[in-house]
């Protein structure tokens, strides 16, 4: 038979670790038109946070990670929260509320909003902007 061999322990690259948050579906007013601001429309987000996961990766506790329910909650109270005219402010709002809910782990975060029922005369299944934001 052949030699029992020991498992293999991985390491960190050193390169940051990502979680992942894919269509987030929040209602808001955000636009620059009249309409926009009065009657809700749906917007999509998506999240990838950097941050530092090897301790969750190695202890598999709720602790040592940066818990995904609370992002979204933070997403979603960004999203639903005051009146923005543009995306761009918006997403800005997003990627603070994110780095704000991960806590240190979160070393930075990729978000894109989609507006998806944009206001324009042509058949645009959505629009969106991407930000890229790190920790001071």
């Amino acid at each position: 038979m052949g030699e029992a061999t020991e498992p293999v322990r991985s390491v960190p690259t050193g390169a940051p670790d990502r979680i992942e948050l894919r269509a987030l579906r929040v209602l808001g007013t955000h636009g620059v038109l009249e309409e926009e601001r009065l009657r809700a429309q749906p917007f999509e987000v998506d999240v990838d946070l950097h941050a530092e996961l090897s301790a969750a990766g190695r202890s598999d506790d709720l602790d040592d990670t940066v818990d995904y329910g609370a992002l979204c909650q933070a997403v979603a109270d960004a999203v639903a929260g005051p009146h923005a005219d543009l995306l761009e402010h918006l997403a800005q709002r997003v990627a603070d509320a994110v780095l704000g809910a991960a806590g240190p782990r979160g070393l930075a975060v990729d978000v894109t909003v989609r507006k998806l029922r944009p206001p324009v005369p042509h058949d645009l299944g959505s629009s969106a902007v991407t930000v890229r934001r790190r920790r001071p």
